[in-house]
């Protein structure tokens, strides 16, 4: 049996409930091009290829896995096990013909976040992803302006995504057991941005740099940035904090300083 490994942040799901769960979510269908990220030792891989008639990418960073999963799944010849590091894996390298990426997986705690802002690059390639992550990442993906939990993961992804919590995941699902509950999320890329950014790495530049000290305002975290009187200018009081403003109002801001760059 592989045993679980903390450099690769693993905690292998075993509750045949929760997997039922989570396939159901996911509602996998024939035909439809889906990645699973991390397999693990299969609990998910086994459900997705059944109901994709044996067709199914899986990116596996652990090589120790990778022949404990060939021979757990010899007879799906559609599988494709990719080793690599998903951080550096090249999603678009999977796109080969017109049908949407579906992806998939039990992320790993340590890389979840800079995971996240990197798939963010493909997401014109992808239709929707179900990630479990610790459920404090999840509120935070979620999260409205207001909310503790609202921030800069937050926005950076609702930017470019629909952010749904679906379900609590406990630590008894797991082998070996995290000491944090989980949680299983919906994101969806958006065919459409409601509010778009003239210049996307600004907007990301502003919305950095107004959560970079939480419990100032933005005249303090913007400065040398924009000035109190352009905040003023387009509807925006320099005295509140960032956790007040929503994505069009940090929109708003970035595309001001683009306006004003000009």
């Amino acid at each position: 049996m592989h045993k679980a490994r903390k450099r690769f942040g693993q905690n292998f799901l075993n509750d045949h409930h929760v997997i039922d769960r989570i396939v159901k979510s996911i509602n996998p269908t024939v035909g439809q091009h889906l990645i699973e990220i991390g397999p693990g030792r299969g609990a998910i891989t086994e459900p997705l290829l059944q109901a994709l008639d044996g067709h199914l990418d899986v990116i596996e960073l652990d090589r120790d896995l990778i022949p404990i999963l060939k021979a757990q799944f010899f007879r799906y010849e559609g599988l494709e096990i990719h080793e690599a590091d998903a951080l550096k894996f090249d999603f678009a390298s999977l796109a080969q013909d017109d049908r949407p990426l579906r992806l998939v997986g039990n992320l790993p705690y340590n890389i979840s976040t800079p995971l996240m802002f990197r798939l963010l690059e493909f997401s014109e390639l992808i239709s929707d992803m179900h990630f479990m992550l610790q459920k404090e990442v999840v509120e935070r993906l979620c999260a409205a302006p207001g909310d503790s939990a609202y921030g800069r993961l937050g926005i950076m992804m609702q930017y470019r995504c629909e952010a749904r919590y679906l379900f609590t995941v406990p630590p008894g699902s797991f082998s070996p057991a995290p000491k944090v509950d989980s949680a299983i999320v919906k994101l969806t890329p958006r065919k459409e941005l409601p509010y778009k950014a003239e210049n996307f790495q600004l907007f990301a530049q502003v919305v950095k740099a107004a959560f970079a000290q939480r419990r100032k305002t933005l005249r303090n975290n913007l400065k040398g940035l924009i000035d109190e009187q352009a905040l003023t200018n387009i509807d925006i009081n320099p005295s509140v904090r960032a956790e007040t403003l929503d994505i069009e109002s940090f929109v708003r801001i970035a595309n001001a300083m683009h306006e004003s760059a000009q």
